[in-house]
C-alpha cells in the first residue's frame, strides 16, 4: 500500500474520532450544565454535524474502491469535505466571533504535510474563499446568525478577521510544507543511512563468517557474546551452546590462563598462545591470540579472541622435521654400515673358522659362540640400517590390497608372536580394493605395525585391524589396547635408532615412515599413556595413483 493512501486511512480514523469526541463533550456539557449553556450550539445542529461526518466517512471509504490508486484525487475531496463542513460549524457556532475558524488551520496543515506546498496553498485559498464568504454573507445579511447575542457590524472587526485568517492560512500552509519537506528529507536520509549501515552490517557478518580462523568476543567477566562460523567448527560446538557460557566452556584455555593471557593483552596490547585440546577424534592443536575489544570512545567492553585449527601445520612441520632428521641419519647409517661391514666380514669369518676348529665345551668354546652370536646380530643390525638408509628399489603394481591384508592376518594369527591372551580382529570394507605399489613393501608395513602393537601389549590385549576405501585413498588402521606412548615417545615413534622395547633396533617404525612416504601416503598416530595406541596409514588407490602417473598393466601374481 503507498503512503499516501496509509496516511488517508489514519486521516478516516483520526476525523471519526474527533468528530466523536466533540459530540460526546457536547452531550457531556447538557447533561451536566443545561440546555442555556449550549444555545450557541444546539443539540439537533450537534447531531447533524456529526451525521454528516460520519456519512462523509462512508463516502470516502467508498472512494478507495471507486478511484483505485488516485489518493491525491481522494485527499481532495476530503479536505474540500472537511472544508465545508468547518465552515457550517464555523456559521452555527457564532460566525466572525467562532472560535472554530482555527480548525481550518488543521486542515491547511495536514495537505501541507500530505501533499506537500501546492496541495497547502490549494486549500489554504479555498478555506479562506469559504471564511470570507462565510463573513461577508453574515456581515451583509445575506444569511441569517445564529448566535444569541450577535456582534455589533463593525467592518474594521470584518477587515482585522479577514486580513488576520488570510495571513494565518498561507503562514501554515508555508511554514507547514517547508517543515515537511524538511523533515521528508531527514526521513530519507535517515532511511539511506540505515540501509546503508544494514548493508555494512550485512558485509560485516559476510567478512565475519568468511573468515577462515575462529573469531569470539567475550565480554570483561569473560563471557561469550558472538562466535563466528568457522569458530563452532574448529570449537566443535554450536552457537546456541557458546552464547552466554564462560570461555573455559569453549576448551580453548582454563581460568588461570585466562586471566593470565587477559591480563598480558592489557599490558602489551594482544597475547598469544597455543593449547593441546583432546577430544574424541584425536588431538588437536589450536594456537589463538587476545587482543581488547573497545567501542568508537576507546572504552574497554571486552575481549577478542582469534584462533586456527594448527594440527594439519603441526603435523606437517613435524613430518618436514622428520624428513630432515631420516635423510641425515640415512647418510650417517649408510656411512657407518659401510664401514663397519668389512671389519664385521673378517671378524665374522675368522670366528667362524676357530669356531670349526675349536671342540669340547669348555671356556673358550663358549666365547667363540658369545662372538658368533653377537657378531651375526651386529650383522643384522647393520642390514636394518642398510635396508632404511638404501631402500631396495620399488616394484609397483596394481594389486588387492584386502586380500594382502586377510593374508597377512591369518599368517599373524597363527604365529608364534599371539599368545592365548591375545585376540585379534580384522575389519575391511569392503572386501576388495585394489592399490598400485609394492605388494613385499606394504606386508612389510603391516608386520612391522602389527609386531609393535603386540610388543605394546605383553600380557594380553586386542589387536584390531580396519581397512577402508575412501575417495582417493585406502586407509588402515591398527588400533591396540596396550600401555600407550607419552607426547615424547609419539614424537619420536618414526625416529630411527628409537625403540620403545627391549631388543629392538628402532629401525622398523622408520622403514614404515620411509615405504609410506615413498609411496605417496600418510602416517598418523594417536596415543596416550595406559590407553593403547592407533596408527594410521593412508596409502593411494589406484584411481589416485593413476590421475597421477601413466597406468599400468602389471598384475600382481596370485
Amino acid at each position: 500500500m503507498p503512503p499516501l493512501a496509509r496516511q488517508l486511512r489514519w486521516y478516516i480514523a483520526i476525523r471519526v474520532v474527533a468528530v466523536g469526541s466533540v459530540l460526546l463533550a457536547g452531550i457531556l456539557v447538557q447533561l451536566t450544565v443545561g440546555p442555556s449553556a449550549a444555545d450557541n450550539l444546539p443539540p439537533a445542529f450537534l447531531y447533524a454535524l456529526a451525521g454528516l461526518t460520519f456519512a462523509a466517512t462512508l463516502l470516502y471509504i467508498a472512494l478507495f474502491r471507486l478511484l483505485r490508486d488516485r489518493y491525491p484525487l481522494q485527499a481532495y475531496i476530503q479536505f474540500g469535505g472537511d472544508l465545508l463542513l468547518i465552515t457550517a460549524l464555523v456559521y452555527y457556532a457564532g460566525g466572525i466571533a467562532s472560535p472554530f475558524s482555527m480548525l481550518y488551520l488543521i486542515i491547511i496543515a495536514v495537505a501541507s504535510t500530505l501533499l506537500r506546498r501546492r496541495a497547502g496553498v490549494i486549500v489554504a485559498s479555498f478555506a479562506y474563499l469559504l471564511y470570507a464568504g462565510l463573513l461577508i454573507f453574515l456581515y451583509y445579511r445575506f444569511l441569517h446568525t445564529f448566535a444569541t447575542s450577535p456582534e455589533p457590524d463593525l467592518l474594521w472587526r470584518l477587515n482585522y478577521n479577514l486580513a488576520v485568517h488570510f495571513v494565518g492560512f498561507y503562514a501554515v500552509a508555508l511554514l507547514t510544507s517547508y517543515l515537511s519537506q524538511h523533515v521528508t528529507r531527514a526521513e530519507r536520509e535517515l532511511e539511506e543511512k540505515s540501509e546503508d549501515l544494514a548493508d555494512l552490517q550485512v558485509v560485516h557478518r559476510d567478512v565475519i563468517e568468511s573468515i577462515s580462523s575462529g573469531i569470539v568476543t567475550t565480554d570483561l567477566d569473560g563471557l561469550i557474546t558472538s562466535v563466528n562460523r568457522s569458530g563452532q567448527a574448529i570449537l566443535g560446538q554450536q552457537e546456541s551452546e557458546l552464547l552466554g557460557s564462560p570461555i573455559q566452556s569453549s576448551d580453548l584455555l582454563s581460568t588461570e590462563r585466562w586471566q593470565e593471557l587477559t591480563a598480558a593483552s592489557e599490558q602489551r596490547g594482544r597475547s598469544r598462545a597455543e593449547v593441546e585440546v583432546r577430544r574424541a577424534n584425536g588431538t588437536s592443536y589450536l594456537g589463538f591470540s587476545i587482543s581488547s575489544l573497545t567501542d568508537a570512545f576507546g572504552t574497554q567492553r571486552g575481549y577478542i579472541i582469534i584462533f586456527q585449527d594448527l594440527t594439519a601445520w603441526r603435523r606437517l612441520q613435524e613430518e618436514v622435521r622428520m624428513k630432515d632428521r631420516m635423510a641425515a641419519v640415512g647418510e650417517l647409517a649408510a656411512g657407518l654400515a659401510h664401514e663397519i661391514g668389512n671389519p664385521l666380514a673378517a671378524i665374522s669369518g675368522s670366528v667362524q673358522m676357530l669356531s670349526s676348529s675349536a671342540g669340547g665345551e669348555g671356556p673358550e668354546r663358549k666365547l667363540i659362540d658369545i662372538l658368533l652370536k653377537e657378531s651375526q646380530r651386529l650383522d643384522r643390525t647393520i642390514k636394518g640400517f642398510l635396508r632404511f638408509a638404501r631402500p631396495r628399489e620399488r616394484h609397483s603394481v596394481r594389486f588387492d590390497v584386502a586380500r594382502q591384508l586377510h593374508e597377512n592376518f591369518a599368517l599373524l594369527s597363527n604365529s608364534d608372536e599371539v599368545s592365548e591372551r591375545h585376540h585379534l580382529e580384522i575389519d575391511l570394507e569392503p572386501d576388495s580394493a585394489y592399490l598400485i605399489a609394492d605388494p613385499d613393501q606394504v606386508s612389510q608395513i603391516f608386520w612391522n605395525l602389527a609386531r609393535n602393537a603386540l610388543r605394546a601389549m605383553p600380557e594380553s590385549g586386542t589387536l584390531k585391524v580396519v581397512g577402508r576405501l575412501e575417495d582417493d585413498c585406502y586407509r588402515v588402521q591398527f588400533k591396540d589396547n596396550g600401555r600407550g606412548m607419552s607426547e615424547e615417545q609419539r614424537a619420536n615413534l618414526f625416529h630411527p635408532f628409537q625403540s620403545f622395547f627391549d631388543g629392538g633396533t628402532g629401525i622398523g617404525m622408520a622403514i614404515v615412515y620411509r615405504i609410506v612416504q615413498d609411496h605417496g601416503g600418510h602416517l598418523g598416530v594417536e596415543s596416550r599413556p595406559g590407553g593403547g595406541t592407533t596408527i594410521t596409514v593412508e596409502l593411494p588407490t589406484a584411481e589416485a595413483w593413476a590421475a597421477a602417473m601413466p597406468p599400468l598393466s602389471a598384475e600382481a601374481p596370485g
